[in-house]
């Protein structure tokens, strides 16, 4: 594969009739991963970032390879068992950082190394350094990179509330200093689309150098236009945008990637750029970002979310039937959603499960196949009509397999007349324990008989059901979020009775922390990417 993520501005004039190529730089795994409570597994990090590779993403920014043995641990195997991505990893303006970074990514075909540093006046107050001597770590810093790595990316982070002049003094030393990227990141979500198109315009006419590499965007949401402020930075010049599955990060988040990758693609009349991402994954990888993370999506999330192709108004349903152009300006096939919901039963066989599954492109080895097939059959028999979004709860709620905690049997009695009731029966670590517990409610107390049973101090930081379909009969979907010694695991069930879903999912949180713990042991992040000292 040619990477053309580093093709200079003086090169990326299209010939007529081609379109200019954006390059997409994913940070789920980086930027994304700093949302309270979305830590992933190792295995999760993995998955996500093949999904990533193959979904056509140009440079997947895999992790702070400083940050813990964890992070650097994941950066590493990201990069060994990339296919066609760019592997990046963070690195502050600190040697000790560069050079972890880059044991990191090494091992990738085609590596990165992003070092960044704070250039506005709040920032450069946190070290304590003078403009002069910010610029000299920059050129330092940036040099050592660019000695290890043909591949760097540099970021005066907080670029949008740094001084005019002293941003393009800080770009232009890190141009010459061997940047072939150079990031400029909204980091606190200011900035306006009017001046993030205006900005990267000027840097780029201004600053020597400018037309001999790449400028990029790294937009957040806090005012909700990172979207709008990221492809305003492409018409302003920018031909990289750092973005997120779902727009996930902290707090209002980052430039979601499928609203970007979307809006090019139907809107290049206006906007005459392409991407190399494939659109029909989009759903599925949003899906499994959600669930890994915990994080669920907004119901009228643009492009993924569970309203994004609904129509319920009359006037809405017969423009559709009539002409599917009428109100939707995409089609669901476009972004991976299968075009009807075929509903299967408890007729229906393992191969069909297996096809139904494919078409909303979800590939599944036969051990989970048989875990799969076996909850669809259980829930055949309660739920007359088991939809698309039925099954890929399932998909989500499949277990690990060797899980130490599992329930064997739950009964809870509950009502007005006084605090509820759980008989819990389980196995722990292959013997079978039971308890009874009472509680406020019995989602209480049936989380109180597991405690009693597996004591833990873990905490509960989230507790999140949603209706998987509609009706009385409807599966429930449960997010259990906890938190330990400083490692965070999320859970999730579902089933048509949600108290069991909620059991589920919390017992499925804790073996996920134990699991972490006998990996890892007590993986917290040492650093983090605010840490200047």
């Amino acid at each position: 594969m040619t990477d053309t993520s580093n093709t200079p501005a003086s090169e990326r004039g299209a010939p007529q009739g081609r379109k200019d190529k954006v390059v997409i730089f994913d940070t789920t795994l980086r930027d994304g991963e700093q949302s309270p409570g979305a830590t992933m597994t190792h295995d999760e990090k993995l998955e996500i970032a093949e999904l990533l590779d193959d979904m056509g993403v140009d440079i997947i920014e895999a992790g702070f390879p400083i940050a813990s043995e964890g992070d650097f641990r994941a950066v590493s195997e990201i990069a060994i068992r990339s296919k066609r991505s760019v592997i990046c990893g963070l690195a502050r303006a600190q040697y000790t950082d560069i050079d972890r970074c880059w044991e990191a990514v090494k091992g990738a075909a085609q590596p990165r190394i992003h070092t960044f540093i704070g250039t506005s006046p709040l920032h450069r107050a946190i070290p304590n350094l003078s403009m002069d001597e910010m610029a000299d770590r920059i050129h330092d810093t940036v040099t050592h990179a660019r000695n290890l790595c043909d591949n760097v990316q540099w970021s005066p982070m907080d670029a949008t509330r740094t001084e005019w002049d002293y941003l393009c003094r800080t770009v232009e030393i890190a141009i010459k200093a061997g940047a072939s990227t150079i990031n400029i990141p909204d980091t606190v979500g200011y900035t306006a689309p009017v001046e993030s198109a205006e900005l990267i315009r000027n840097l780029i006419a201004t600053v020597p150098g400018a037309d001999g590499v790449i400028f990029a965007t790294h937009c957040h949401n806090d005012l909700g236009m990172a979207t709008a402020n990221s492809l305003a930075a492409v018409a302003g010049g920018a031909r990289q945008i750092e973005c997120t599955i779902n727009g996930l990060g902290e707090r209002a988040g980052n430039t979601a990637l499928e609203e970007v990758v979307m809006a090019l693609r139907v809107r290049g009349d206006i906007m005459p750029f392409e991407t190399r991402i494939d659109t029909t994954k989009l759903m599925h990888i949003s899906r499994r970002v959600a669930a890994v993370s915990g994080f669920a999506v907004q119901f009228n999330k643009a492009i993924v979310g569970k309203n994004a192709f609904a129509h319920e108004s009359g006037i809405h349903q017969d423009g559709m039937l009539k002409n599917a152009e009428t109100f939707e300006i995409m089609r669901p096939e476009d972004v991976g959603l299968s075009a009807t919901s075929l509903v299967m039963g408890k007729h229906s066989g393992r191969a069909a499960l297996r096809d139904k599954l494919r078409q909303m492109g979800v590939d599944v080895g036969d051990n989970q196949l048989k875990d799969i097939f076996v909850r669809f059959k259980e829930l055949a028999d309660r739920k007359k009509e088991v939809y698309d979004d039925d099954i890929l709860a399932l998909v989500t709620a499949t277990t690990e397999g060797d899980d130490r905690l599992q329930i064997l049997n739950l009964r809870v009695v509950c009502g007005t007349g006084g605090p509820a009731e759980a008989q819990l029966e389980m196995e722990v670590d292959g013997k079978e324990v039971s308890a009874t517990a009472h509680g406020d409610g019995p989602v209480d107390a049936t989380f109180k008989a597991v405690r009693e049973l597996h004591p833990t101090e873990a905490i509960l930081q989230l507790y999140q059901v949603n209706a998987v379909t509609e009706g009385t009969d409807a599966q429930a979907t449960v997010s259990v979020r906890l938190e330990e010694d400083g490692m965070i695991a999320t859970g999730q069930s579902a089933d048509t009775d949600t108290v069991v879903a909620s059991a589920k999912a919390y017992v499925n949180a804790l073996n996920r922390l134990l699991v972490r713990r006998s990996k890892v042991g007590k993986d917290v992040k040492e650093i983090s990417y605010k840490d200047v000292g």
